[in-house]
């Protein structure tokens, strides 16, 4: 497929109009954001990527789209790994529910840098370098055992170096104020709760980002497909957080799919040069191994498992 400058052009025009819209909303209505209001948001975002998907397929053909699709579920599934960490910052930290809106927003906004220029960088050295591909597939094996053998014990907040580092070279206010970064107080520039928030969730996507733009580089390596599959699901994560606030417990046994998954697509990026395998195969072990994790979980509960 040959994705042309206009495509690009419009794509991005599209996508900060949607972000522009959604600030705007944020600023003009701050307000703690429902169950129902997500969800809608949710099937509105994930609608939106298979109405472009379609599009994908009647300018570029089936395969193209067979890309996007399969790369969207696996950056899809991959991000929901994310919310697991959100989770944890957001509850530690005690984000009101007001902010937590704007925080995930600009989240998303250097997320999307974030990946441009990764995505950018692995094709670059895709096509300079046909080794690094072996190099990409043996690291997301190790990322997909390490994350199957994970035990959940994480490392508290306090703990962390980069919070540790914030502490030591910026003031912080002892409390939120409404929904600054930034403020000035008692004649000096100081910085709230939420800019520490904000920069922790920029770090755990950045460390997230380099597992998946990995993983979608072993399905296609056509720039477009890479780029806009990965927006998609980033977009998607905003509304996907509020959606399965509360829930995404239920689903404990979802990161042994995603290591499964993975190490899969590790597999297929070694072997690439000696045996292809079809995208459907990739979708097909994507859904099927993704169906089963949620179904178990759901038909025996954590809780149950406790007892």
């Amino acid at each position: 497929m040959t994705a042309t400058l206009y495509h690009w052009i419009g794509f991005n025009l599209l996508i900060f109009a949607i972000l522009g819209i959604d600030l705007w909303r944020s600023f003009r209505d701050p307000h703690p954001i429902k169950i129902k209001e997500a969800l809608l948001t949710s099937f509105g975002w994930i609608s939106l990527a298979f109405l472009f998907n379609v599009w994908i397929y009647f300018a570029f053909g089936p395969g193209p789209a067979l890309d996007f699709l399969t790369g969207y579920l696996v950056e899809k599934a991959l991000s929901v790994d994310n919310l697991f960490i959100f989770f944890v910052i957001f509850a530690h930290f005690k984000v009101p529910e007001t902010s937590k809106h704007l925080v995930l927003f600009y989240g998303v906004v250097g997320a999307i840098i974030m990946r441009a220029l990764l995505i950018w960088g692995g094709i670059t050295l895709i096509q300079h370098f046909s080794w690094i591909f072996i190099v990409f597939g043996l690291f997301l094996i190790f990322t997909g055992i390490r994350l199957a053998i994970h035990t959940g014990k994480d490392e508290s907040i306090e703990k962390s170096r980069l919070y540790s580092w914030l502490k030591r070279r910026f003031p912080f206010t002892d409390h939120y104020r409404a929904n600054a970064f930034i403020v000035h107080q008692n004649g000096q520039w100081m910085a709230t709760p939420l800019l520490a928030v904000l920069v922790l969730i920029e770090t755990t996507d950045l460390i997230f980002a380099l597992d998946s733009v990995p993983a979608i580089l072993g399905i296609t390596t056509e720039p477009f497909i890479v780029y806009t599959s990965n927006i998609f699901a980033i977009l998607g994560l905003r509304s996907l957080f509020f959606a399965l606030e509360g829930l995404i417990q239920a689903f404990y046994l979802l990161h042994y799919a995603l290591a499964f998954i993975l190490v899969f697509i590790g597999f297929k990026m070694i072997v690439a040069g000696y045996i292809h395998i079809p995208t459907w195969i990739t979708l097909g072990i994507l859904l099927f191994s993704l169906s089963i994790a949620v179904a178990v979980s759901l038909l025996n509960p954590l809780s149950a498992n406790k007892k």
